[in-house]
């Protein structure tokens, strides 16, 4: 078992200079990001299927043990709410098997929209699923989690084997995603730190000090690693720069993080 800890998406401008390099090329952002961190949650996908050579070319560009997150498009979570979207699922999906080895979770972030009461919709949807790829299902109405509703949730998603994405942001409270690490619903959990400021629009640089947040998750996680695979992944608006939550988490965890400054050394040897 271990534990992944990386970011929400690697192609950030504002990271040169801070993460990347100076100097380093957008073609280069992800190559570049493969030496800092081990795994990718890939948000481009939650708003279209990107061709094959695309993710083709993702999985050239990084290393044999490096794992791609991918989020599943929205028309099949926003658009068609899970109904009858089989033909958008295999689509994307044919497409994200082609990272082989490297494809890890698949993500469905709901809206805030999706309450309880589409719960059959969900029930329909789930079995649809293939049962060699895994999954996470962020569900950001705190309808869900009311003591009426979260154990029958527990049930279906624990049939299926699929994980309840915990997320720390503005929409459920931390204490109540925290106390979900102890009653998982799948082999392995999935983080989401998100952070409740979405008006930062500086990415190059840490502006919030979210370290007791950082401290709570990292004792919750240390306790869990022992049983199941965890993966998660920083929001810049979590704290302002992603990287460096990652890193900071990395630490806490007893993980080495890459310093940037190794990096900026690796480029010039080049």
């Amino acid at each position: 078992m271990g534990i992944l800890i990386g970011t929400q998406g690697w192609n950030y401008a504002a990271w040169v200079g801070s993460l990347y390099p100076p100097g380093t090329r957008p073609s280069e952002f992800l190559s570049t990001y493969a030496r800092a961190f081990r795994g990718v949650e890939v948000d481009s996908t939650f708003y279209a299927i990107p061709d094959a050579k695309v993710v083709r070319a993702w999985g050239e560009r990084t290393p044999a043990d490096f794992t791609f997150a991918l989020k599943m498009p929205k028309e099949v979570t926003h658009e068609r709410r899970l109904r009858d979207a089989d033909d958008v699922v295999s689509e994307f999906l044919d497409g994200a098997r082609q990272l082989r080895s490297k494809l890890g979770p698949i993500l469905l972030q709901m809206g805030p929209d999706f309450e309880p009461d589409e719960l059959p919709a969900l029930e329909k949807f789930l079995p649809t699923l293939p049962v060699d790829l895994r999954f996470a299902i962020e569900l950001r109405q705190s309808g869900w989690m009311r003591p009426d509703v979260l154990p029958d949730l527990q049930e279906l998603l624990a049939h299926h084997g699929i994980a309840l994405a915990l997320s720390d942001g503005r929409w459920i409270a931390r204490d109540t995603m925290l106390e979900q690490i102890e009653r998982p619903t799948a082999d392995f959990l999935y983080v989401r730190w998100m952070g409740p400021d979405r008006e930062i629009t500086d990415y190059s640089r840490v502006q919030f000090d979210r370290s007791e947040e950082m401290r709570a998750w990292s004792a919750a996680l240390k306790s869990a690693a022992s049983t199941r695979d965890i993966f998660g992944f920083f929001n810049n608006h979590f704290a302002g720069h992603s990287p460096a939550s990652a890193r900071e988490l990395q630490r806490l965890l007893g993980q080495q993080p890459v310093d940037p400054e190794a990096l900026r050394r690796q480029r010039s040897l080049f």
